[in-house]
């Protein structure tokens, strides 16, 4: 069966991205104003205390914001800013990025992601919740 080529066009973008390679951020859904990033935790992900680092959900936040957002202007955008609020850590399982855009104009949108984290079994615990605003730019997205 062939790819979504919207889906295919977003993991191109997140792939020119060389530090969510380092991260492990897969795209899982693309589209509608809405977007999906999925990370494995992995070791890498922790700190000291064994949980996924603030650092980690601030970039599954920043990304899931930023594709919500593309799907609705365009692919050529960036982050003009974001507030996140830590809810619960994570030691293992998946976390799920869910974003979505609230409002948009031609020139900017404004987003809402809360990121999950599931277990073998499927079942999710919410881990943190931000909002962010995005800004359609004049510059072309590395494909």
């Amino acid at each position: 069966m062939n790819e979504d080529p919207t889906l295919a066009l977003a993991r191109q973008i997140l792939a020119a991205q060389p530090f969510s390679g380092v991260v492990g951020a897969q795209v899982e859904a693309f589209g509608d104003g809405r977007a999906v990033l999925r990370l494995p935790i992995e070791d890498r992900h922790r700190q000291q205390y064994g949980l996924v680092h603030g650092g980690v959900y601030a970039y599954l936040a920043d990304n899931a914001l930023t594709f919500a957002a593309g799907s609705a202007l365009g692919p050529s955008v960036l982050t003009s800013g974001f507030a996140i609020t830590y809810v619960r850590g994570a030691r293992d399982g998946v976390l799920l990025a869910r974003a979505r855009v609230v409002h948009h104009d031609a020139r900017h949108a404004v987003c809402a992601v809360e990121i999950h984290v599931a277990d073998d079994l499927g079942a999710e615990r919410l881990c943190c919740v931000a909002q962010g605003t995005v800004l359609a730019t004049a510059g072309k997205a590395a494909p």
